[in-house]
């Protein structure tokens, strides 16, 4: 077995990393995609992410337990460790919080870590166009893409929506931009303009 995901002969990891939005709800379909393209994947959800995501469905999809919270001092690890990670959906908590260097959830503490480790990390948020208004987070996205974040965010990814909308607006998320990320750098950066490999 060999192709572009693979180390050694085996399948290199991506860890899926779903945040709070509604948008969790079909991140089978990423992990779909990543499958296609010769990813082991693994999913991991905030604890709002958990709301919305089906974490049997993707069990049975991935072959992995799907995390959520720190596991207990004693207990084995249960997933293999990533060779590239992607924030998608990534919400505003998140981001902000990745900035910061918080690690109170899971899948904050696995993105500080991987980030000092080299790992690849790509991220897309998905959020409305008042919450992406807010100075702190434009602030925080340009903090991780300076820090060589391959974030994926601009009109030309998603169009901003207004609140309470998200979910008429799911169905034309595009999935593939954050696997594209990860292979190439991001098309769009955290200012929407277009740009190369980060």
């Amino acid at each position: 077995m060999s192709g572009p995901h693979t180390i050694d002969g085996r399948r290199r990891v991506l860890y899926v990393i779903a945040c709070g939005s509604p948008l969790a709800r079909r991140v089978g379909r990423l992990v779909d995609l990543a499958q296609a393209d010769g990813w082991a994947v693994c999913v991991v959800t905030t604890p709002d992410g958990a709301k919305f995501a089906d974490r049997a469905a993707l069990a049975r999809q991935t072959g992995h337990p799907v995390r959520t919270h720190y596991k207990n001092p004693d207990d084995p690890d249960v997933l293999p460790p990533a060779d590239a990670m992607l924030v998608c959906p990534a919400t505003v908590n998140t981001v902000n919080k990745w900035a910061a260097g918080i690690t109170d959830t899971l899948a904050l503490g696995l993105l500080v870590e991987a980030q000092g480790l080299g790992v690849p990390i790509a991220a897309v948020p998905y959020t409305n166009e008042a919450m992406a208004g807010h100075p702190a987070f434009r602030a925080s996205l340009a903090r991780l893409a300076e820090w060589g974040i391959r974030v994926v965010f601009g009109e030309q990814v998603v169009r901003l929506h207004p609140p309470g909308t998200g979910e008429r607006h799911a169905d034309a998320f595009p999935w593939e931009v954050g696997l594209a990320a990860l292979k190439h750098g991001p098309l769009v950066n955290a200012f929407g303009s277009t740009g190369g490999p980060a």
